[in-house]
């Protein structure tokens, strides 16, 4: 155990250290820079001079720490500069204070922050010539490190220009350390002596327990393992307070060159079987620290303290490190912090190292393109820093704990999903699929899933399709992904905005295939159809007239277009921003052309979801968010990048097109395959782009899938084409199917509020008389006005078969999409003539004149008004019907005397 009181020389040395060592330094450091001249009263004054006014105060800063990504009480990913746990005092086994003060500052307790007697005798070694030296006191040591670290954590890649190579944020961190233990020249007499400064400084303001602790937790064991608890758990899988005395020495032994002693890359014996040392050097050199293992071995073994098997397996693997390790025994041992058995014990024990693994970042990770989304969000968000720097060192350095939204239950579920059935390749195709799972209530996303393995290695990408470092989910701000064409699941922002601006779903309107209509854009200007293009619907369908609502359940082309032309483009644009809806690239959606109506836009998956999440969430919009809390390393909350819940659209809108989608998800609709049938209501929507690209996207009142199949690069037609029995096109299906079905196994959802009654209306529409038109003629013009047209058998009338000889009903006012029947004339009979208002002669004349010979009188209403010879007030038939020449005809009069 450490000593922890210091001696009065001690406190001593502690006064009188910055002066005495003033003029040391300052003869040191002339000798260095003028040698060849001898060293007067006024140089060393002046050297003396220049180390007084060198700064004196160094505060340590915070200790870089891991940041670590959370799910649940599961940690996600690790990420680190520096990979560290800080301990406390009590938390480090005293063996381990011991085999670091016996082998770096035998002296520690007793000197000022500077031993005089080593530092000497270092510098006056190094100055003249001789083997280098370190002479640093452990409170040196520590200054050393956390100038480093300080140096580490400023350090910032530079762009490069015409004048300036530019440096990597890796070459960077590797010029501080380099620059730290620089000890060449006039530089490193420099460096050494600012040490000794500020450790004199810092033994005023920190106890020795708090210095060495320090020191302990600040310090490098190789690699990227800094701290001793790390070290501990790194190469011995304990924590530093159960390390015992051979893994002390071991460690004790790193400090002095880390990358050198580390254990876990290891080295072949230096030792045959006869216990002969042999060279591993290419020269056949054997060097200081081997030589210095041998002859420590060899004594041993001649002392008969141990046996020549033992020699040999002693320094088995990793005989540099047992050399060191020997040298702190050693120390121990001569400063009575061991005894001599347990020197025997430990040097003859050979390093058994139980490495554990020190995997970063989301390459380890179990949900790999979750863990990239939530970096992107943090290297993206100002929450974590006002510039990169300042974000990427919250990410390796600032050691927070950062609790994510993912819930592995539908993390798993998804993967397994995904791993089912979708291959992770396809030959001919930059094959991708992606599914995210959001929670419609408050936009925290619970599951990314991806069919290709992660990485960030863009070569490897590049030669294997298995691999990808694109988050296919997000967009180019968060994932690096510039979204996908959205098919159909776009015709959502279309429905909406046709239910905003009052229409009914049960509107009628002509959605049979033909040139698309002409389109009003008040944004970026109309849209005319001067070439008579056409766009088709899926099965090549010829489309039909009917209502939104049909036309959601089918996904109808043909009526989304004929309802766009009834509004204006612009407006469905501000549909889709105001439900968090851009293009992947981060650019506005702007609705120039009709193709964008049926999902031409490349759109990002998780805002897609988060779109139909508002819908099911009854028009409230939250946006998604992937971090719950950000706690700092003394435990502090840290603020969290924000995301807001707000509505979106009015409950009624909301609520009628969850009506309409619900349909999507029913018999009949596009996405019943992906209809868990578990009970929970449901709606969705489907989309296909040119056979290339396919959606799914379905949602609970509580949580929302999006699935998304398709080309990553590239558009190679999907259908025809199998994986595991399945068309890839199909894929999306099951897929949505089984997240969703999980994720309402574990949040459940309700029933949808009934749609707005007013949104549901049938409308009354002007029925035009088209009697003597021809029959396409007529039908065209009543499927123009959202009637549906059928036509009945032939009627008698003069009329031919070509032309419409009757319609029921007649002309007037009609339900919005009725049916209207048409009755062709057979060419056999006549039309009655309309007579109302003709005396009762000439209406007489007038029916016999067109064919109709048998004339009745009917009812007759006397009155003094009516002109002489009567006045003819209705027919039976009516005016204008369609029938035999033989049907008697009825006249209503009015005269004055009735006959």
């Amino acid at each position: 155990m450490p000593e922890n009181k210091r001696t009065a020389s001690g406190a001593l040395g502690g006064i009188v250290g910055l002066v005495g060592l003033s003029a040391v330094a300052g003869l040191l450091v002339t000798a260095a820079v003028t040698p060849a001249i001898a060293v007067s009263g006024a140089a060393a004054s002046s050297a003396i001079t220049i180390f007084d006014k060198m700064p004196s105060y160094l505060q340590p800063d915070e200790l870089m720490q891991p940041t670590t990504l959370m799910a649940g009480d599961q940690v996600l990913a690790k990420f680190f500069d520096q990979n560290r746990s800080p301990v406390t005092f009590d938390q480090v086994s005293p063996v381990m204070y011991d085999a670091i003060l016996s082998s770096e500052d035998p002296r520690y307790y007793q000197h000022g922050g500077v031993d005089l007697i080593g530092t000497t005798r270092a510098l006056l070694s190094n100055a003249s010539g001789g083997e280098t030296q370190g002479g640093s006191s452990i409170s040196q040591q520590y200054v050393k490190n956390v100038l480093v670290q300080r140096c580490e954590r400023d350090a910032k890649a530079v762009e490069k220009t015409d004048t300036d190579p530019g440096m990597s944020r890796d070459e960077a961190l590797q010029k501080c350390a380099l620059e730290a233990i620089q000890a060449d020249g006039v530089e490193g007499y420099q460096r050494k002596l600012q040490e000794m400064r500020y450790a004199i400084q810092l033994e005023k303001e920190f106890t020795k327990d708090q210095i060495l602790l320090g020191y302990l937790n600040i310090a490098n064991f190789g690699g990227v393992t800094y701290g001793i608890d790390a070290a501990a758990k790194r190469y011995f899988n304990v924590p530093a307070s159960q390390l015992n005395i051979g893994q002390s020495a071991v460690l004790a032994g790193m400090v002095q060159n880390p990358n050198r002693f580390r254990i876990d890359q290891a080295e072949g014996s230096i030792f045959d079987n006869d216990g002969t040392a042999y060279n591993k050097a290419p020269d056949g050199s054997i060097d200081d620290v081997d030589q210095g293992t041998i002859q420590a071995l060899y004594t041993l073994r001649d002392n008969g303290e141990i046996t020549q098997d033992q020699l040999v397996a002693a320094a088995d693997g990793y005989s540099e490190t047992k050399g060191r390790q020997l040298y702190v025994l050693s120390r121990m041992e001569a400063d009575g912090k061991i005894t001599h058995e347990q020197y025997v014990q430990f040097a003859v024990e050979p390093i058994t190292p139980q490495i554990t693994s020190t995997d970063q970042g989301c390459a380890a990770s179990s949900a790999p393109y979750f863990c990239q989304y939530v970096v992107s969000t943090i290297l993206n968000d100002p929450a974590f820093g006002a510039g990169t720097d300042d974000r990427v060192r919250a990410l390796r350095q600032d050691g927070l704990t950062i609790q994510t939204t993912l819930d592995w239950r539908v993390q798993d579920a998804a993967q397994n999903a995904m791993s089912e059935y979708a291959p992770q390749s396809y030959d001919g195709i930059k094959f991708g699929s992606t599914a995210v799972n959001v929670e419609s209530k408050t936009g925290r996303v619970l599951a990314i899933a991806q069919n290709t393995k992660f990485t960030q290695d863009a070569s490897l990408a590049q030669t294997d399709p298995t691999y990808n470092s694109v988050v296919f989910a997000g967009d180019s701000n968060n994932g690096g992904s510039i979204g996908f064409s959205a098919g159909s699941t776009f015709k959502l922002f279309t429905l909406v905005d046709w239910l905003e601006k009052g229409h009914s779903l049960n509107e009628t309107l002509n959605g049979r295939l033909g040139p698309v209509p002409s389109m009003t854009n008040s944004c970026t200007g109309n849209y005319v159809n001067t070439s008579r293009t056409v766009i088709n619907n899926f099965n090549n369908d010829r489309g039909y007239v009917g209502t939104p609502l049909r036309f959601t359940r089918d996904s109808l082309n043909t009526g989304y277009l004929q309802m766009a032309s009834e509004l204006d483009l612009c407006d469905i644009a501000k549909t889709a921003a105001k439900l968090g809806v851009t293009r992947g690239d981060g650019s506005p959606i702007e609705m120039k052309y009709p193709n964008n109506v049926i999902g031409d836009d490349n759109v990002s998956p998780i805002a897609m979801a988060a779109a139909y999440a508002t819908v099911a969430n009854g028009g409230t919009l939250c946006q998604p968010k992937v971090i719950d809390k950000v706690t700092a390393s003394d435990g502090s909350e840290r603020a969290i990048p924000e995301r807001t819940c707000s509505p979106a659209l009015s409950p009624e809108v909301a609520a009628t097109a969850a009506y309409a989608l619900q349909g999507v998800m029913a018999g009949g609709g596009t996405g019943s395959r992906a209809n868990p049938g578990d009970g929970t209501p449901m709606l969705g929507k489907t989309g296909t782009h040119e056979g290339h690209e396919t959606w799914m996207i379905e949602s609970s009142t509580n949580t929302t899938t999006a699935v998304w199949v398709g080309n990553y690069n590239g558009t190679v037609d999907l259908f025809r084409k199998y994986f595991n029995g399945l068309q890839l096109a199909d894929i999306r299906y099951p897929l949505a199917r089984d997240i969703q079905s999980a994720s309402n196994d574990f949040y459940g959802g309700d029933r949808f509020p009934d749609p707005a009654s007013n949104l549901l209306r049938t409308q009354q529409r002007d029925l035009p008389d088209v009697v003597g038109d021809s029959i396409d003629s007529a039908r065209s013009t009543l499927e123009g006005l959202g009637f549906r047209v059928s036509v009945g058998d032939p009627v008698d009338s003069e009329l031919g078969g070509d032309k419409v000889a009757a319609q029921n009903p007649g002309a007037g006012s009609a339900p919005a999409g009725s049916s209207i029947t048409l009755n062709p004339g057979n060419g056999k009979g006549g039309t009655v003539p309309d007579v109302i208002g003709r005396t009762l002669s000439a209406a007489q004349n007038d029916l016999k004149a067109a064919g109709f010979e048998n004339v009745a009188i009917g009812p007759c209403k006397e009155s003094d008004k009516a002109p002489d010879g009567g006045q003819v007030t209705a027919t039976e038939p009516a005016a204008r019907t369609a029938t035999s020449k033989s049907t008697p005809v009825t006249l209503s009069l009015s005269a004055k005397d009735c006959p």
